[in-house]
């Protein structure tokens, strides 16, 4: 049998119809798997895995049976539930890119709905009552990005249109960006806080009660980045007190237990994690899947490596 038969072609299992992709690359085999509910025999085979969106050890867990693994490619730009679990000599790629649109369009939302009381308008309209007040307005606000990479930039985007001052910090200082060490001096000025950094070991609990203690009154904190970075004792805490506000769309545990204190802190607004669910998503990752795809058949460098 010549090495360019279909049974030798290297194999990739995807999440999705590989007709999603338009035009998948010649030179390689493509499965429809999803490992969480079944595993076929062809795990041994598989050199390119594309995990499915949702990911759990379930996802992961099929790992150590792919011994002829090359790449992981994930749909999420966090790799932190994947990262541990990738074998040694095993491409890790994120999904980077494939979520700025609509997790920038969710963090708005936050801010907007946070600052203008749509909440409340809601209660208002289950109990059919009216009640007219003032509100903050986003313009004329300063607003602090907080992890300013692709997605930092996908917000900043969209805010400059409303008349905000945006300032932008990151793990390293560069051009025009903070680096992360200047917060303390940079958190009381700021009237809207947004969160948007990778955990790491470095921002795991970064929002802790001297973070939040530096906040001016009234700020809002937007956390749409994992639950892990945000203390949540402390907000609760800081919450009960009323001088600020918060909307997040990230929690630690998830799904978040019905007795967890943040459901009633006064203050808060909780979306279940849905910054990278929209119909954005899916054209932005089977363009990505598909360029990566050609690139690993053509045997040129992968985009958006992690580690391997």
């Amino acid at each position: 049998m010549s090495d360019d038969s279909p049974t030798r072609l290297p194999l990739v299992w995807l999440p999705f119809d590989p007709a999603e992709l338009g035009d998948p690359p010649e030179g390689l085999r493509y499965e429809v798997v999803d490992p969480t509910r079944e595993v076929p025999e062809s795990v041994a085979e598989v050199a390119y895995y594309v995990t499915p969106y949702q990911l759990g050890a379930s996802v992961t867990d099929v790992l150590p049976r792919m011994s002829g693994l090359q790449v992981v490619q994930t749909l999420t730009a966090g790799v932190d539930a994947v990262r541990p679990a990738v074998p040694a000599g095993v491409t890790l790629c994120s999904g980077r890119g494939i979520h700025d649109a609509s997790t920038a369009e969710l963090a708005l939302t936050l801010i907007l709905a946070s600052l203008r009381g749509v909440p409340g308008f809601v209660r208002d309209h289950d109990r059919h009552e009216w009640n007219q007040q003032w509100y903050p307005a986003l313009a004329d606000r300063h607003v602090l990005i907080v992890g300013y990479g692709a997605i930092g930039e996908a917000i900043e985007a969209r805010l400059v249109p409303f008349e905000v001052t945006v300032t932008k910090v990151a793990r390293s200082a560069r051009d025009g960006v903070h680096s992360i060490a200047d917060l303390p001096d940079l958190l009381p000025s700021a009237d809207v806080v947004v969160l948007i950094v990778p955990l790491t070991g470095e921002t795991r609990g970064l929002v802790d009660a001297d973070f939040l203690g530096r906040l001016r009154d009234g700020a809002l904190l937007v956390n749409v980045s994992r639950g892990p970075v945000v203390d949540q004792d402390a907000l609760v805490a800081e919450l009960a007190t009323g001088r600020i506000t918060a909307a997040v769309d990230v929690v630690d545990p998830e799904p978040l237990p019905s007795s967890s204190p943040l459901w009633d802190a006064p203050g808060l607004l909780i979306s279940p994690h849905v910054g990278g669910t929209s119909s954005a998503m899916w054209p932005r990752a089977h363009r990505l899947v598909r360029d990566q795809l050609h690139r690993f058949a053509a045997g040129e460098p992968l985009s958006n490596v992690v580690s391997g």
